[in-house]
């Protein structure tokens, strides 16, 4: 008998809290400060308004995410170029193997010729990106 009160027994249910929040505070709006409101908590992409409001009220940093969207889209371009010239890469070593491979000597140096003066022109096709790329960073991302 003595070995059975020894015995804890879980009760189930949630633990609670150390430090609830019990006290609460209600106010009101014009349609204008709620939409300012508004608009600051989803900038603060923080996930509910009353943890929101407490970090305003104590001071607590507040974070505002920018999502730009052109950036966002020249961001993207610009990395699946990068992929492009990837596989253009890949694709000039297949090709400079297979001509001298299957033509003759002077053949595959005449296409070689050609694939030259197209390298020449994908180069300042590719300054003219980092040109532009370089303009885009000085003037829209300003830090």
């Amino acid at each position: 008998m003595d070995k059975s009160n020894n015995i804890i027994r879980n009760k189930g249910g949630r633990t609670p809290k150390t430090d609830p929040s019990i006290h609460r505070h209600v106010f009101r709006l014009t349609d204008e400060e709620n939409a300012k409101l508004l608009s600051l908590f989803e900038a603060s992409g923080m996930p509910n308004k009353a943890k929101f409001i407490i970090s305003v009220l104590f001071g607590k940093e507040i974070k505002t995410i920018i999502i730009d969207k052109a950036m966002l889209d020249f961001y993207m371009r610009l990395t699946s170029f990068h992929s492009q010239f990837r596989s253009i890469g890949v694709n000039y070593n297949q090709v400079v193997k297979l001509l001298y491979r299957n033509f003759s000597e002077k053949k595959a140096a005449a296409y070689l010729y050609k694939l030259e003066k197209q390298t020449a022109e994908m180069a300042v096709l590719c300054q003219k990106i980092i040109d532009l790329a370089e303009e885009f960073q000085t003037k829209h991302l300003k830090k």
